[in-house]
């Protein structure tokens, strides 16, 4: 058994939440085609995905961003925020990946995204790895979407204090998942074993408090530790 939430012996329960009935459907075929995977419910709001989160215990929801009622930047915002479902994953589904409400999804919580047109295996394997534990999905055009919309900071304006808590090897750390790479990658960059890449990078979310690598991209641009185009 693993620690992640997930174990290797457990069905991956989805939630699908889409305002277009079809879509669900389509995603419904795919992912009960898997068989490590079972859709446990459709919301065609982001309220009734919230409320359906918590009915049906799902390990991920698959969420549309542009929704009625309550959006997916909202419902995300409402999950991640709910100490009940502190366990659930939220993979955010979008038209195009220059959709700026994607940044405001990532800041509320969601794991990661994928744009509608990603291929049926891709899918699959984004929430078989969102519920494995990992996060941001798709890094290099995860980053380069926070890079655009981001307000870019001054190259001489100081990290905030929320970063005083990480060593410099920790800042390094944090740099390099803000470009993209994995634990694997980075280990290689700093000559470090991937266990303890894998140990700095969750430390540096404890010290932070922030869920995910997702969220830690944008800790790293905001700050001004990163800044776009470099």
């Amino acid at each position: 058994m693993t620690t992640s939430p997930v174990g290797h012996d457990r069905v991956i329960r989805v939630l699908l939440a889409d305002d277009q009935t079809l879509v669900r459907a389509a995603f419904a075929m795919l992912i009960e085609s898997a068989p490590d995977m079972e859709v446990v419910g459709q919301a065609g709001n982001g309220r009734e995905a919230f409320d359906l989160a918590h009915s049906e215990r799902a390990d991920v929801v698959v969420m549309d961003i542009r929704m009625p009622v309550t959006d997916g930047i909202e419902a995300t915002r409402l999950i991640a925020s709910a100490e009940d479902l502190a366990g659930v994953k939220v993979l955010v589904l979008t038209t195009y990946d220059t959709d700026e409400n994607v940044v405001e999804a990532l800041r509320s919580g969601a794991s990661g995204f994928l744009v509608k047109d990603t291929r049926p295996a891709e899918l699959l394997a984004a929430i078989r790895t969102v519920a494995g534990g990992e996060s941001l999905l798709s890094p290099g055009p995860t980053a380069r979407l926070i890079a655009r919309v981001l307000r870019t900071p001054s190259s001489t304006t100081p990290a905030p204090a929320a970063l005083d808590p990480l060593s410099a090897r920790e800042r390094e750390v944090l740099t390099l998942v803000a470009r993209g790479l994995n634990n694997t990658e980075i280990a290689d960059r700093l000559a470090l074993s991937p266990l303890t890449a894998k140990t700095h990078v969750s430390r540096i979310m404890g010290k932070l408090g922030v869920r995910d690598r997702a969220q830690l991209v944008i800790v790293a641009y905001e700050s001004g530790l990163v800044v776009p185009g470099d």
